[in-house]
């Protein structure tokens, strides 16, 4: 071949940059070409997956808007749906010192929902979905439920419609309708609805359309059940006859027999019900005599009997008496009519073991009672909303103790012990001597002023040691790991649903992390609640993974500390003992004849009756044997006066008990029947002037239950536990275990 000539080569030159070019292009297009494809992948993965939270009750994917109760249980719900490649997820809430995680399988094109109940030791939550390599696929930090006082009231409600939800009176006293203390309803979607009752415990009521029943699943109903057996009140809207009769749970639970369909007339016999009650507190606060001031601290309790708000609170509404609507019909079984429109029975009320259950044998939902000018004041009727939060004042939340403390005074390790106050401030005072003035009179006298920059340090070297060394003995010890069980006995036919709140504190000698697990059907763990005074906030630390039936955990403990930890938890299983009581004799030699059969194979100590307001001492139960006691109506003591005795040192030891320093004696209790039996009944403790008492979860109290006309039975099983109620997986040196059964009944009836 020819060799090209000059002019040839100087030809080709823009021919080769063209082709330079080309290939630029091409190279450009190619990585703009994998840039999209990564990003397009990136977004497509991105829209594979959603993951929507709900905290609390009633909240919004945002988790914003949920509703939890101060000291509560609560649930929170989460929804991801995965279309993009299958993998394995762990689900994170993290609250203050509380990690809860949940195990998720995610195979493509699925959605799960989880409802996990949560305890409320903090206000910002942070939601993680990590995948099996720890990589955060999805997350929502910051979340921030809006918070309802301890003593309001909250609804949860399942209606029909959106429409048709339930509503409450605002407080006019406390500014706007966010006041902590603002009664709220909650919306619970079915597919939100927990399948626990302790999700459930904040709620004071639950209003379920019987349209709505009809769709929850067999788990949701039975917590719903166990909730109301527990203390719950549940509001059932009657939409239609066949609703009831088509659900086989709901049917036998309805104190009526629904057989059919009529149509009334609303009258005024409606509006007289809203106003016969008590409206003393109401009268009050209108016309000024009760002595005015701008603050008032709110209260927990609810009036026995039935609240009634006064006829001026209530709106004219001419075309609310004149519709025609339609009532359900039946036989009423072993409830009361509570309202009744031209005898027929418009609302039925019965108990259902501590709780109660209300018949709306109408739809609230439906015309005329939608667009009622008084439906508001319907609810807060039900729901026995005190007239007396609707006066003039500002209802106050600040404060409050946590009852956890007293229970972590009970037993917590004796083996830490505080160094005095005073003893405190002398070690300070012989600190600034020996590095002030004696050790400039010590140099001056050598005349080695200068050596001062070599004694200073060996000074702070020394005092260093010698507070360790006190520390040591102080606070130096053994792995030490103490329970007490509170067990409700909750009676459901043959068989009984046992509620247990086990309070275990540890004591590490090192920075360490112990395995617990709750075994229970139902079963979740949750730190120490500090109380408003203390923040509100978790005063322990620990990882929580929950499952399908209890849960495993590890709990972390600094060196030389005892921390506290509770787990609530609820099993099937047989009565540990059964009782009536029932009052014989003349009204002048009235007697409590009280038969009780203790079923275990042990003695059930310092058996406490307490009735009509007052605490009778039964002693000691034999083993395997039926005993019938008697005691005089007038002897025993009056329950506020043993609650006072008995509980008057509980303020002031959970007060010292988070002081670092201090007298050691007065921040411990002695674990003992007596103290709770007191703790059982902590509502009647007395507060200080113008300041709130002890917070507590719901269902701790016993006092409802007095207050209803139930007895009340406790029995002290010192040395034992409930079977697998005891929390610890790992060896102790030291440890104690003890349990006070609690057990309701009603009043002159034989009742298991």
């Amino acid at each position: 071949m020819e060799p090209s000539t000059p002019s040839e080569v100087r030809g080709s030159k823009p021919a080769v940059r063209n082709g330079f070019a080309a290939v630029r292009s091409a190279r450009v297009g190619a990585w703009l070409g994998a840039a999209i494809l990564i990003f397009g992948l990136a977004a497509s993965a991105r829209a594979a997956l959603q993951f929507d939270v709900f905290i609390g009750y009633g909240g919004q994917p945002t988790g914003s808007d949920g509703i939890l109760r101060e000291a509560g249980w609560f649930p929170v719900a989460v929804e991801v749906q995965n279309d993009g490649p299958p993998f394995n997820a762990v689900f994170e809430l993290t609250s203050g010192q509380i990690t809860r995680r949940v195990m998720v399988e995610l195979p493509t094109n699925t959605r799960k929902r989880l409802v996990i109940p949560t305890f409320a030791g903090s206000s910002t939550w942070d939601a993680r979905l990590v995948d099996e390599r720890g990589k955060v696929r999805a997350e929502k930090t910051g979340l921030h439920p809006h918070g309802l006082a301890w003593e309001s009231i909250l609804l949860g409600a399942t209606p029909r419609t959106f429409g048709g939800l339930p509503k409450l009176p605002e407080l006019k006293n406390n500014n706007n309708n966010r006041s902590p203390m603002q009664p709220l309803v909650a919306r619970l979607p079915v597919e939100q609805f927990p399948d626990t009752p302790i999700a459930l415990e904040s709620l004071n009521a639950v209003y379920l359309n019987s349209e709505k029943a009809l769709e929850l699943k067999v788990n949701q109903a039975a917590a719903l059940l166990a909730w109301l057996h527990e203390g719950g009140h549940l509001i059932v809207g009657v939409e239609q006859p066949s609703d009831i009769n088509a659900t086989t749970w709901l049917r036998p639970l309805l104190p009526c027999e629904l057989t059919g369909v009529s149509s009334l007339k609303s009258g005024r016999e409606i509006i007289q019900w809203l106003s016969t009650g008590d409206t003393q507190d109401a009268e009050a606060f209108r016309t000024g005599q009760r002595s005015s001031q701008r603050y008032r601290p709110a209260t927990a309790s609810r009036p026995v009997a039935p609240v009634a708000y006064p006829a001026s609170w209530l709106a004219l509404d001419s075309e609310f008496e004149q519709v025609e609507f339609p009532v359900a019909t039946g036989a009423v079984r072993d409830g009361q009519a509570a309202l009744s429109l031209q005898g027929t029975p418009l609302i039925v009320s019965a108990r259902r073991g501590r709780g109660q259950i209300t018949v709306l044998m109408f739809s609230p939902e439906r015309e005329p009672f939608r667009s009622w000018k008084n439906r508001e004041w319907f609810w807060a009727k039900l729901l026995s909303v005190p007239p007396g939060w609707f006066g003039p004042e500002y209802l106050t939340t600040y404060g409050g103790w946590s009852v956890d403390g007293v229970f972590g005074a009970m037993i917590d390790s004796r083996q830490v012990r505080k160094l005095p106050v005073q003893w405190l401030l002398l070690l300070l005072v012989v600190y600034l001597l020996v590095i002030g003035p004696v050790d400039q009179y010590c140099l001056k006298k050598a005349n080695k002023q200068m050596l001062t920059w070599l004694t200073f340090p060996i000074y702070v070297a020394l005092f260093s040691l010698l507070i360790y060394y006190i520390g040591y003995k102080l606070r130096a010890g053994e792995t030490e790991w103490n329970e007490l069980h509170l067990v409700d006995i909750l009676p459901h036919g043959e068989t009984a649903e046992w509620r247990g709140r086990t309070y275990a504190s540890v004591y590490s000698p090192v920075n360490a992390r112990y395995k617990v697990s709750g075994d229970q059907p139902q079963a979740t763990l949750r730190g120490e609640f500090m109380g408003s005074y203390s923040g509100g906030q978790d005063g322990s630390r620990a990882e929580i993974l929950q499952r399908d039936k209890g849960f495993d955990a590890e709990v972390i403990v600094p060196v030389w500390t005892s921390q506290l930890f509770v787990s609530d938890w609820m099993q099937p299983g047989d009565y540990p003992f059964s009782a009536s009581v029932a009052l014989k004799g003349t009204p002048q030699g009235a007697r409590w004849e009280t038969t009780i059969e203790n079923r275990l194979g042990r003695e059930l100590k310092e058996v406490r009756l307490v009735v009509r307001d007052r605490v009778y001492e039964l002693g000691t139960l034999p083993p395997n044997k039926t005993s019938t006691l008697s005691v005089d109506q007038r002897s025993g003591v009056a329950l506020r006066d043993f609650v006072q005795q008995n509980g008057n040192q509980f303020q002031m030891a959970v007060q010292y008990r988070q002081h670092a320093f201090g007298d050691n004696t007065v921040r411990w209790l002695d674990a003992n029947a007596t103290h709770l039996a007191a703790v059982s009944f902590v509502s009647q403790i007395n507060a200080a002037p113008n300041t709130r008492n002890f917070l507590y979860p719901a269902g701790l109290d016993l006092t409802p239950a007095v207050e209803r006309g139930d007895a009340v039975l406790l029995a002290w099983d010192p040395g034992h536990a409930p079977d697998n109620s005891s929390l610890n997986r790992f060896k102790t040196v030291r440890g104690h275990r003890d349990t006070l059964l609690r057990l309701a009944v009603p009043v002159g009836q034989s009742k298991l």
